[in-house]
This record gives C-alpha cells, structure tokens and sequence, in this order.
C-alpha cells in the first residue's frame, strides 16, 4: 500500500475496522500536511476518527507509531531500489543510474515516507524490525559498491563500505534538497536526475571506475 501527500483529504470518520492501518495512513497524512513533528499522538488519533486511548491498542506512544511508519517506509524502499538494481544487469552503470534514479523517484513520490524514514528522528534501534528492515535498503549500496570496486585497480581500491556511504550521501543529498514531492525541494536549473548524473560520474571517475563503454577489438 503506498500512501502520498496526494492521497489526503482532511481528518474521516474511522468505519473500516483496521484502527493500525487507519493510525498510520493518519500519520503519514499528518506528516505531509504538518512535517514528522507537528502533530501530537493524539491529534493523529483524531485524525483517524477515533479517541485518544484508542492508539494505545497498537503503539505504546508516537514514537512508536513513527517508527511503523518509518518501517513501511524502509519496505517500499528496499523494494524500489533491488528492482532498480536487477543485479547490475546489463551492466553496473547502467544499473547504477537507474537505481539513482529510483533513490530520487522514492522521495519524489513518497515524500511523507521519506520524512518520516530520515527526518522524524527516530532511531534506527526503536525496533529490530525498523533496524532490519533499514539494512536490507542499504544492502542494495552495499551490493552495489561491492560490484563497482570490483572493476576497480586492486591497489589503492577503496572499501566497499566507503564507496556505500559516499553513494548514499550523494544520492540522499539531491533528494532532500531537490528531489521532493513537497514544498522542502529547493529550485534547481537542472533536474535532480542529472545532478545525481553528473555527480556520481565525477565521482567514479576520481576512484578510476570506467565510466564510458571499452572501444571494441579490432
């Protein structure tokens, strides 16, 4: 189920029985009308159309319904970016770009997500199943640092790890300044997909990964 800012009309009446499910569509409208921390606990039990005491039913505070839906955040994630990656196939620039591609498109689409994921300030040890559930995502970088230093000269190669954290600064970086579907993006006079372009290559190209397609024997 995805859920954006699209999506919201106001506070509703709660009619169909799911009072989690009710609780964190609530917040993840909440967080696009107002940001992750402009609502209480409460105004998203209201929100959702039922009383105050009803959310203690499945979270112990707002905190824990954050990191819910954070969870569900992480989930769609991991999700967009393996399929984007497809296993570097055909190639792993190739698949590099799209999987840039799908960093951005996530924020893009699912802005609410993406606040609550890396801007509500829950950390990632709230739950053993939001911790895991962020790991896998990053195991897509990590799968696809590993294979771009694979094509790297054995001396000076950099750690997998490293090049990891680097991809995801760049791309979380163009994201969250302008890659978003809200009013947080900033202008840019290009778009946010060829920012990423041009910064991942300058990049690979400092640490010596070919970046252009090998001349064919002749």
């Amino acid at each position: 189920m995805s859920w954006s800012k699209d999506d919201r009309d106001g506070p509703r009446g709660y009619h169909h029985g799911n009072l989690k499910e009710a609780l964190l569509r609530a917040a993840l409208e909440l967080i696009a009308e107002k940001g992750p921390a402009g609502f209480t606990f409460a105004e998203a039990a209201r929100w959702a159309g039922v009383s105050p005491a009803a959310p203690y039913r499945h979270f112990r505070d707002r905190d824990e319904l954050m990191a819910n839906v954070a969870l569900r955040g992480f989930q769609q994630f991991e999700v967009a970016l393996r399929r984007a990656w497809d296993g570097g196939r055909p190639d792993a620039l190739t698949a590099l770009d799209r999987l840039g591609k799908a960093y951005l498109g996530f924020a893009r689409a699912e802005p609410a997500f993406y606040s609550a994921m890396f801007e509500a300030g829950i950390p990632m040890s709230a739950s053993p199943e939001l911790r895991d559930a962020g790991e896998r995502a990053f195991t897509v970088l990590r799968e696809t640092a590993e294979t771009l230093c694979a094509q790297m000269s054995p001396k000076g190669r950099p750690p997998a790890l490293m090049v990891a954290l680097h991809l995801w600064a760049m791309a979380h970086g163009v994201a969250s300044l302008f890659g978003r579907g809200d009013a947080a993006r900033r202008s840019l006079p290009m778009s946010p997909e060829e920012l990423l372009e041009a910064n991942t290559l300058i990049y690979l190209r400092g640490l010596g990964v070919p970046t252009m397609p090998s001349a064919p024997q002749r």
